[in-house]
């Protein structure tokens, strides 16, 4: 790939772009973009002739200032007005159990089995290394706020409620525990519920922030990973006050949420999310979601990441030119990948979509 021949993305970054967005606002005449992360960045920085900083000779605060840094660079050279910014960055995790990994063409990938957890009983809750969000390390915030190029916001972005509980407890024994201990269950939900909602109390209000972003994976292909009435009575609850306390401090708030969510969207629209992100064609095209919600939750992405890699750029063109054009045109739209951009998406690829999306803002 020749330097010479990338598309040139870069422009002034405005926040404001997104935030109408995420507002259901008049869209901008520039659209933006938005997507919950990207692992090609230091493949994108190197096509550009950029030389990205080495973060794996780092550790600690110095590795994570330098992979921020990488970031922003790249969320800069691509048009995107904010950088995300993730929960452990801030000295804010949970410790779960060891992932297995397989080899890829892409390199080492590790994923979840639905098997593996870190206790099943109280005594393991009472043992667990509990994180406390007092001490998280909230000068992250004004460390990145100093080198953010004007214009540009951080996204607070950080895992959910509900896939911290399926790690703790695991997704198979938790649908046993659901019979065999149901308080238990709800004590796991509550442990970690406080400390999610406490971690925004203390994050969410400082100014370099323009928006969260909250992960909570509730499905699959074809229905939710646990009950519609579990999520009622032990999460929805928790994503309603995260809401209300990030829109105190004046920050809207993103939802992204993987899975056939049919039958719990209208309880989603009522905890308080201001935009939904993760779309699959196979579940639900973004434009389906635009028809029936869009009134209602502004709705980010959904370029399908399948098709992302398989199609054409011709194709690619296109199908862009498709969603801006039924997604894009009322507000209420970013455009961007159905979830995020992992390594195996061909960069070319992804820089079409990107380059055509400015082609019609245009």
């Amino acid at each position: 790939m020749k330097t010479h021949a990338l598309p040139d993305l870069r422009r002034p970054a405005d926040f404001t772009r997104l935030e109408k967005a995420l507002r259901r606002e008049k869209p901008s005449k520039s659209l933006p973009q938005y997507d919950l992360f990207s692992n090609i960045i230091d493949t994108v920085l190197t096509a550009y002739g950029r030389k990205p900083l080495d973060c794996q000779s780092l550790s600690g605060p110095a590795r994570h200032e330098a992979e921020t840094r990488n970031k922003i660079e790249y969320m800069s050279l691509l048009g995107y007005d904010y950088v995300d910014l993730w929960q452990d960055r801030l000295g804010f995790f949970f410790t779960n159990p060891p992932k297995p990994s397989a080899e890829t063409t892409e390199g080492s990938r590790h994923y979840i089995t639905s098997h593996d957890f870190c206790f099943s009983d109280r005594a393991g809750l009472k043992s667990y290394p509990w994180p406390d969000p007092e001490k998280g390390d909230y000068g992250m915030l004004d460390r990145v706020a100093t080198i953010l190029p004007p214009g540009m916001k951080i996204i607070l972005s950080t895992r959910g409620i509900l896939e911290t509980t399926m790690d703790l407890l695991g997704h198979e024994n938790i649908c046993y525990l659901l019979y065999d201990d149901p308080d238990l269950v709800g004590e796991v939900f509550r442990a970690v519920g406080e400390r999610y909602l406490r971690f925004f109390e203390l994050g969410a209000s400082h100014p370099a922030i323009g928006a969260v972003t909250y992960c909570d994976d509730m499905g699959f292909k074809t229905q939710t990973l646990l009950p519609p009435d579990v999520y009622r009575q032990h999460l929805f609850p928790w994503h309603k006050r995260i809401n209300e306390v990030a829109h105190r401090a004046g920050k809207p708030t993103i939802l992204h949420a993987c899975g056939n969510l049919d039958k719990v969207m209208e309880d989603i629209i009522a905890c308080g999310w201001d935009a939904k992100q993760s779309f699959e064609d196979n579940i639900e095209p973004i434009w389906e979601a635009k028809r029936k919600y869009g009134d209602r939750i502004a709705l980010l992405g959904g370029f399908d990441v399948d098709k992302l890699c398989r199609m054409t750029e011709k194709e690619i063109r296109a199908h862009t030119r498709m969603l801006m054009e039924r997604c894009g045109r009322d507000g209420g739209f970013a455009l961007g990948t159905g979830n995020s951009v992992p390594n195996y998406i061909p960069v070319t690829n992804f820089l079409a979509m990107l380059d055509e999306g400015r082609r019609c803002n245009k």
